[in-house]
C-alpha cells in the first residue's frame, strides 16, 4: 500500500509496521459530515422508499412466502460479488433435491443463508455485536473455501486487499494491524449501541464502510458486512421483516461500490459514499415493493384458477410452497406437505396440468420441477411487469 495514494483528508491514520509495510487504521465513528441539500434529499427519498416497503411487509398475510426467495436471491448475489458462480436456480435445485449439481459454489451460498438465518434468530437474545458477528462468520465459513482461515475468530495476523498474488507492499489496501483492529472493533461496537441523532440510514452507511475498512477476518469480510446491513435494518426499526437487500445494487455497480469504500479511506469522500449507499437503498426498496406486488398478484391468480378447478387443499398448499422454493422434487413435496408419496405426485401432476410447474431435467427418475413464472420474478435483474 502506498502512502502517496492517501490524501490529507483521509478518514484514518497510516501506520508503518515493523515489517516495513503501511497499513490504514480508520478513525472512530462518526466522522465530520457536511449535510448538503442533495444529501438531505437522498436521505428523505430513501426513508420514503423504506417506509413504503415496511408498509408492504406489515400487510403480507404470510411474509415468509416472500422472505425466503428474497433472502436466497441476496445470498446468491452477495456471494457472486466474492467470485462464486452459483445461480439462483442452482440454489433452489440444491435445496429441493439435496444435490449441488457438481457446483461446489452452491454450498457457499447455502452457508450465507445459514449465517443470515442464524443472525436473525440470535437477535431475539443478543444485540448486533462483535460476538454476534463472530458467530455468524463461523456459520458462513463452515466447510467451504477458506474454512482453514479461523472461522468465527477475528484475525490474529495481517491481511490485505489487492490483485491476485500481490504482497503487503503493493496491495491496494491494508487494514489495521491486529492491535489497532481490536481497538477499532470495540469503538465500532460502542457506536452501534450508543444513542445517536444521526438518521438511521446514514448510520448504516457509516457502519458498513467502517466494518469493511477494519476487515477483521481473514476471509468473508464482504459477505459479513452485507449481512450486517440486513440485521441493522431490523434493529434500527426501519423494517419489520428482512425484505431489503443491497447486494443486487452493489453487484450491478461493483466498481463504484469498491471505489466508494476506497475513496472514503484515501480521501475522506464520505458524502460520495453515503450518496451511493442511499441511492442503493431507495432503488432496492422500490425493487422489493414491485417484486412483492408481482409475486402476490401471481399467487392470487394461481389460487383463483385452482379454486375454480376445485383443486384440493393439498394442491393449494403445494402452490403456496412454490413461492418459498420455486423448484421441488416429489420427495421435497412429500416432506413439506406431510403427505404420502402418491399424494405429492398427484399434486405436482395437477400443477403441471395447470401450467404452473414444469419438469426441467428430462429424466424419468429423480425428476426436478420448476415454476418458471415465479423464478422469472425472483431471478430477474429487474422485475418484469409481464412476468
Amino acid at each position: 500500500m502506498k502512502p502517496s495514494d492517501f490524501g490529507p483528508n483521509r478518514s484514518g491514520t497510516l501506520i508503518k509496521a515493523p515489517q516495513d509495510y503501511w497499513a490504514f487504521n480508520p478513525n472512530p465513528l462518526p466522522p465530520p459530515l457536511n449535510l448538503t441539500w442533495e444529501l438531505v434529499s437522498l436521505i428523505s427519498d430513501a426513508d420514503r422508499a423504506i417506509s413504503e416497503l415496511a408498509g408492504v411487509a406489515r400487510t403480507l398475510p404470510n411474509p415468509h412466502l416472500l422472505i425466503s426467495p428474497f433472502m436466497r436471491r441476496e445470498a446468491v448475489l452477495s456471494s457472486r460479488i466474492e467470485g462464486t458462480q452459483a445461480s439462483l436456480s442452482d440454489l433452489f435445485i440444491f435445496e429441493s433435491s439435496h444435490t449441488a449439481e457438481r457446483k461446489p459454489d452452491v454450498q457457499e451460498v447455502v452457508n450465507y443463508i445459514n449465517a443470515l438465518e442464524y443472525g436473525l434468530s440470535r437477535l431475539e437474545t443478543l444485540p448486533v455485536s462483535t460476538r454476534l458477528i463472530r458467530e455468524m462468520h463461523e456459520h458462513l465459513m463452515a466447510g467451504v473455501r477458506g474454512e482453514h482461515l479461523t472461522p468465527g475468530e477475528f484475525r490474529r495476523t495481517q491481511n490485505w486487499i489487492g490483485h491476485a498474488g500481490c504482497s503487503l507492499t503493493d496491495a491496494t489496501f491494508v487494514p489495521p494491524p491486529v492491535q489497532e483492529m481490536n481497538v477499532a472493533l470495540t469503538a465500532l461496537e460502542r457506536f452501534l449501541h450508543e444513542p445517536s441523532q444521526l438518521p438511521p440510514l446514514l448510520r448504516l452507511a457509516l457502519v458498513h464502510y467502517q466494518f469493511e475498512a477494519i476487515h477483521p477476518f481473514l476471509d468473508g469480510n464482504g459477505r459479513i458486512g452485507r449481512l450486517l446491513l440486513t440485521l441493522l435494518l431490523l434493529t434500527e426499526g426501519l423494517l419489520p421483516q428482512p425484505l431489503l437487500y443491497l447486494s443486487a445494487y452493489f453487484e450491478r455497480h461493483r466498481d463504484e461500490y469498491y471505489a466508494g469504500l476506497l475513496g472514503v479511506s484515501q480521501h475522506g469522500k464520505w458524502t460520495e459514499w453515503i450518496e451511493f449507499f442511499l441511492r442503493g437503498v431507495a432503488v432496492q426498496a422500490r425493487d422489493a415493493i414491485r417484486r412483492s406486488a408481482l409475486l402476490q398478484d401471481l399467487q392470487k391468480e394461481y389460487r383463483s384458477n385452482l379454486l375454480d378447478k376445485r383443486s384440493t387443499a393439498t394442491v393449494l398448499q403445494l402452490m403456496d410452497l412454490l413461492f418459498m422454493n420455486p423448484t421441488l422434487t416429489v420427495g421435497f413435496a412429500k416432506e413439506h406437505l406431510g403427505a404420502t408419496y402418491r399424494t405429492a405426485q398427484v399434486s405436482i401432476d395437477k400443477l403441471m396440468e395447470e401450467g404452473i410447474l414444469f419438469e426441467v431435467t428430462g429424466r424419468s427418475r429423480n425428476r426436478i420441477f420448476m415454476a418458471p413464472r415465479i423464478m422469472k420474478i425472483v431471478e430477474a435483474s429487474e422485475p418484469q411487469a409481464d412476468a
